[in-house]
């Protein structure tokens, strides 16, 4: 395998015949790293810690470190990431903890601008934009297809909802709505659903008309959110994609933002 003679891997590390180990990077000895995934350099990986195949990461990121949660104590955790991402300049990842599952996790085909942070227990789907700098506190949740803007920060324990847009600079502290487009300025409010996104992605004109309907009793109807989602149920059209969003909101912990 094309290891370059400045980095240092582990003898019990896992690395594919094909992987590319570039220069100065830290392999641990607990690290498996899967076919045709290419480390540029500079790279520090410890275990357990396990990555997919044709991943990227470019200088400077860290993997499966341990967590800055002061409760954590060691405990064995693990790190995962799938196959087919891009991992940017300076983007850390954490391993979990106890108090979180003891796994941190990110899918496939997503793409981890700079300095984007993620911490313990996070767990990542597939297809996401992670903007520079975007922060993740521990046990957050992204869906499938999720879009975050830059330098936006999201507290522990909240939900990015699937196919969800939040804005640059945008400070969530609850659950951010599958389908919406969702900024934050003074105040963090839901605008409505991420149409454009939606169209993009194939979605049919009767789902995302339905979904559209929606959000406005959600969010301009003058209603609290049971009485919204009375409304819905009598007046807007049955689509998954409708039954997922009332499914989210009824299952929030932290409260949604409209």
């Amino acid at each position: 395998m094309p290891i370059h003679p400045t980095a240092i891997v582990d003898d019990g590390a896992r690395v594919a015949g094909d992987a590319d180990i570039g220069p100065y990077c830290v392999i641990g000895s607990e690290v498996e790293i899967g076919a045709r995934t290419r480390l540029m350099g500079h790279i520090f990986a410890e275990g357990p810690t396990r990555i997919g195949e044709d991943n990227l990461f470019y200088p400077f990121a860290s993997v499966g470190v341990a967590s800055q949660d002061l409760k954590y104590k060691g405990e064995r955790s693990e790190t995962r990431i799938g196959d087919r991402n891009r991992i940017r300049e300076f983007v850390t990842i954490h391993r979990g903890t106890q108090g979180g599952g003891l796994v941190t996790s990110i899918g496939s085909d997503n793409l981890l601008m700079a300095y984007v942070h993620v911490a313990h227990d996070v767990q990542i789907g597939s297809h996401t934009i992670l903007g520079n700098a975007v922060t993740f506190a521990g046990h957050v949740r992204v869906g499938d297809w999720a879009v975050i803007e830059a330098f936006s920060g999201v507290h522990q324990f909240c939900r990015i909802g699937r196919h969800a847009f939040v804005g640059g600079y945008s400070v969530v502290t609850q659950d951010v709505l599958p389908y919406s487009m969702t900024v934050s300025e003074r105040e963090i409010k839901a605008f409505g659903s991420n149409r454009v996104g939606l169209e993009r992605r194939g979605f049919a004109e009767e789902s995302r008309a339905a979904l559209h309907k929606a959000f406005r009793l959600l969010a301009k109807a003058g209603l609290n959110t049971t009485q919204a989602i009375e409304r819905i149920r009598a007046d807007v059209p049955a689509c998954p994609e409708v039954e997922e969003l009332i499914a989210f909101i009824q299952s929030s912990e932290r409260g949604v933002i409209k």
